[in-house]
């Protein structure tokens, strides 16, 4: 018989292995790449708002891109945006969900 203790003690042990069964490698690299792309975009859209509103845009772009735009926007990590970045960007903000986006956070459209 085991002691009363057992299952609490080993409730972080299931949760763990609940957490890390959630988290499939694929979801791994989709993480990843947004936040390599993420770091991209930021200084590009940086270049015309301040930071804070930049970081808020940054957001909308992140969900607006496709999964293959991402990918190559996070090529770009570690080097200066050259202009197909900026392309990508820019194509990205012209979306109508990205504008729409950055509508409801109430900012100024930088897509023009």
């Amino acid at each position: 018989m085991y002691p009363s203790f057992v299952p609490v003690a080993l409730a972080p042990v299931a949760l763990a292995l609940a957490l890390l069964v959630a988290c499939s490698p694929q979801r791994m690299a989709e993480d990843m790449t947004r936040a390599a792309a993420k770091s991209v975009i930021l200084p590009v859209v940086g270049q015309r708002l301040p930071e804070t509103q930049a970081e808020q845009v940054t957001a909308c772009v992140l969900d607006n891109a496709t999964l293959p735009e991402l990918q190559a926007l996070a090529r770009d990590v570690g080097t200066r945006a050259g202009t197909r970045t900026v392309a990508v960007v820019a194509d990205v903000l012209r979306r109508p969900g990205t504008v729409q986006c950055v509508a409801r956070l109430g900012l100024p459209g930088i897509a023009s």
